[in-house]
């Protein structure tokens, strides 16, 4: 998480370019389960009823799906900045990052988490983070737009932990249900929230240390 620093070896800067692209594949491969568009696969089989009951849920499922898994690698290759001489395509990535989570990403993700499962405590926290997910990449628009890119850079890294929640949130399940074997309603109303506040209290954190 710190490849924004200019003294970070470049052994660690490979590692994380590593991890990352292990994760971005195992979403991708999750991606690719809905294409073309399949209704009867993964994460859509237990949503059948919302299928059923609001056609218009599909259409903010798979804006949501089609957009987050760009938002994910373009935000990545943001936040590589100046470290692989990579200024200008930092810029062009973030533009296209903050776009896509700003008209697409983030409003059918707040859409999908109102019909999120684990009941009303998953549907809050999704709906939270889809809110906090908006506004950190918004202010981190305003920000650059004012030219203020010491504040930028910290709202990025805010809005990219939220977006890093993708990845999180299915580490904490695959932990949890190994560990625990708990309820699968149980599951989504933990993973709900350990998705995504470990993530921005270490940014906060960070920040705090100005090590980012």
């Amino acid at each position: 998480m710190l490849l924004a620093k200019k003294n970070i070896p470049n052994t660690l800067k490979t590692l994380l370019i590593i991890g990352f692209g292990y994760f971005f594949w195992l979403m991708l491969k999750i991606t690719l389960e809905y294409i073309p568009l399949k209704t009867d696969v993964s994460f859509l089989m237990i949503k059948q009823t919302e299928i059923g009951q609001r056609p218009e849920y599909l259409y903010f499922f798979y804006t949501h799906v089609y957009t987050s898994i760009f938002v994910l690698l373009c935000g990545f290759s943001a936040m590589l900045r100046k470290n692989f001489g990579l200024k200008n395509f930092h810029k062009n990535a973030g533009k296209i990052y903050i776009f896509l989570i700003l008209i697409l990403a983030a409003p059918s993700g707040i859409y999908m988490g109102i019909f999120a499962n684990g009941g009303i405590l998953s549907k809050i926290s999704f709906v939270i983070l889809g809110c906090m997910w908006w506004f950190s990449t918004f202010k981190a628009y305003q920000l650059a737009k004012q030219k203020k890119f010491k504040e930028h850079k910290q709202w990025m890294w805010r809005s990219f932990a939220l977006t890093l929640s993708a990845i999180t949130l299915r580490m904490w399940k695959v932990i949890i249900v190994y560990l625990f074997h708990p309820n699968p309603m149980d599951v989504y109303q933990i993973i709900a929230w350990l998705g995504w506040i470990p993530n921005i209290l270490l940014i906060e954190y960070l920040i705090t240390k100005k090590q980012i």
